[in-house]
């Protein structure tokens, strides 16, 4: 019998069908939290520490585009895992004078890792801005912080100026007073994929099937789901139903497009994340969707 897969995953309301994939369709893993990003599950699959990440687009490709030195790529993109855009929101500290995104430029930009969505949202917001002087050249002083939380505090105590992370998990802290909202932007791409450090792996045959399963329940199953993420993963009842409003997963989650990486990938050279032209959709997929 093959020994389970180890899935790294970010525990948040996006994880949901994942969820129902494991505790409803027997789905043959051991689900591994990675609260502080794709980044992390990078350095996770390189070290052979998980087989399979599902994780931010950006991340994945900014990743493949700078393979490290010693450790090759490390993992192919094999699956797409939500077809919607995601909404970064663009947040600073409660009593921060920072009043727009304009007042962000040339400042103190808090990351969870370089080279996770967090730091790769960066080079686009400025990208969109027109501030990016030297591609490659860090548009802002970037200080990087691991974790949401982390990541608060750091902007309430002047370790950063501001930081970028998905807006639903965000608007608790708003609602609460701990941080300010003062701009979003949304991903010029669809915002999740699964990769995988084999994409031959038998086993992963099995798995999209599951994570279908869980996806097509968690469809028909809306009042369950609120239910699920806000008594679970720190949302209240009334941001789970409206994000429900927002998202999109595909039918089935197996294969990803060139199109869609193709344009990440044209995305993050005009800012600077990816350098030179050797990168290629083709050498970042391992499983395509026509």
């Amino acid at each position: 019998m093959s020994k389970p897969l180890r899935i790294g995953f970010v525990p948040e309301h996006f994880s949901t069908p994942l969820h129902y994939a494991a505790t409803r369709f027997s789905l043959a893993a051991t689900l591994v939290p990675f609260p502080s990003g794709t980044g992390h599950m990078i350095t996770s699959l390189r070290a052979d520490e998980i087989d399979v990440g599902i994780g931010l687009t950006e991340g994945w490709v900014a990743g493949l585009g700078k393979p490290s030195a010693d450790a090759g790529g490390g993992y192919k993109i094999v699956g797409t895992y939500v077809d919607t855009p995601l909404c970064w929101a663009i947040s600073t500290g409660r009593d921060r004078d920072l009043g727009d995104v304009e007042a962000l430029k040339g400042g103190k930009m808090g990351v969870s890792r370089i080279g996770s969505g967090s730091y790769v949202m960066g080079f686009v917001l400025a990208d969109s801005k027109g501030w990016l002087k030297t591609p490659g050249e860090p548009p802002f002083e970037v200080v990087p912080l691991q974790t949401f939380a982390k990541l608060r505090d750091g902007v309430n105590d002047h370790t950063a100026d501001f930081f970028m992370w998905e807006h639903f998990t965000s608007k608790k802290y708003y609602d609460n007073g701990e941080i300010k909202r003062i701009g979003e932007i949304y991903t010029p791409w669809s915002s999740w994929k699964i990769v995988a450090q084999d994409e031959g792996d038998e086993r992963l045959t099995a798995m999209f099937e599951s994570i279908n399963q869980g996806v097509k329940y968690f469809e028909e199953h809306p009042d369950e789901s609120v239910q699920y993420i806000s008594t679970h993963l720190d949302y209240s009842e009334a941001d789970a139903r409206e994000w429900l409003k927002t998202v999109r997963f595909p039918a089935d989650v197996k294969g990803v497009s060139h199109d869609t990486i193709g344009r990440t990938i044209e995305v993050l050279r005009k800012s600077g994340v990816i350098e030179g032209n050797e990168a290629k959709a083709s050498n970042m997929i391992g499983i395509s969707k026509h």
